[in-house]
């Protein structure tokens, strides 16, 4: 029960960062495009790589940090960190054509999902 607390306290952590920069680099950019989104996703990765370059793979990371840290704060704050640290992952075990399949699959089916769902939800209020 005590791991649930950890994901928590992290999650909400990352979440109130995540409507914080995303927010601040939005009105920062002052653009249409998704600057705050874009931003968010680009820091998650920087700060996934250097918690896991640094501490777990050097320091240690107990069990409860990590889950805390890469499981709580990063999922809340962008799960989009996870999804490039696992295809780097395959990338260095030379799985290319699994890394390719995940970063192409997870983009072409994410927008086709993404359109089923409004389609649907479109369809359920009409």
């Amino acid at each position: 029960m005590q791991k649930y607390f950890y994901i928590a306290a992290g999650g909400a952590a990352g979440t109130l960062c995540r409507y914080v920069v995303s927010g601040a680099a939005q009105r920062m950019f002052d653009t249409s495009f998704p600057a705050g989104t874009f931003t968010v996703n680009m820091l998650g990765c920087l700060l996934f790589g250097l918690v896991t370059g640094t501490f777990e793979d050097r320091l240690g990371l107990s069990p409860e940090m990590r889950l805390m840290i890469l499981t709580g704060f990063m999922g809340a704050f962008t799960t989009f960190s996870t999804y490039m640290f696992e295809t780097t992952t395959l990338i260095k075990s030379g799985q290319w054509p699994m890394a390719a399949l995940n970063i192409g699959g997870q983009s072409a089916l994410g927008f086709v999902c993404v359109i089923a769902g409004l389609a649907l939800g479109r369809l359920i209020v009409s």
